[in-house]
């Protein structure tokens, strides 16, 4: 393993858990609260705890295999944390521009088009079909969206009744 594949490694890790975790949470909090306080606050949770999160389970999991050098380690797990902790930032943006149904769409929509994009210069990268792997990864960011939406409005009409 070398410095490139720590990097790799985090920044994709970071990158895609970043937008499938902000945009499932801000359509879940945003069907069941419907407060932009809540959206805007829930993505600097996201933001700071689960980059946290997730880079420490990247250390973890790159610990546990045992064949990378602690340098190594450190690079992914730096890497995870910022590329998480930036592109969650990023979905603040519509946030503050836009009323907040408007801009829960223009993020899901531009989490959408990253997720795609990196997918598809992945797969071309990797050799293998790029619409296969773009569609898959499109299709677990549309089941997360779907779900927590449903989920978001459920809690709502429970809480509500």
């Amino acid at each position: 393993m070398d410095k490139n594949h720590s990097l790799k490694v985090g920044f994709s890790f970071g990158f895609t858990s970043g937008i499938i975790t902000t945009i499932g949470l801000m359509t879940g909090l945003n069907s069941g609260t419907h407060s932009k306080i809540a959206v805007i606050g829930g993505v600097l949770t996201i933001a700071i705890a689960d980059a946290f999160s997730d880079a420490l389970g990247i250390h973890v999991s790159e610990e546990s295999e045992n064949n990378h050098t602690e340098k190594e380690i450190w690079i992914s797990t730096i890497s995870t944390f910022l590329s998480k902790f930036v592109f969650a930032l990023t979905f603040l943006v519509p946030l503050l521009l836009l009323e907040l149904n408007t801009a829960v769409i223009a993020s899901v929509i531009y989490g959408f088009s990253m997720l795609g994009l990196f997918s598809f210069i992945m797969g071309r990268k990797q050799g293998v079909n790029p619409f296969k792997v773009t569609c898959e990864h499109l299709l677990i960011a549309a089941i997360v969206v779907f779900l927590t939406h449903f989920t978001g409005a459920a809690i709502s009409k429970f809480l509500n009744c």
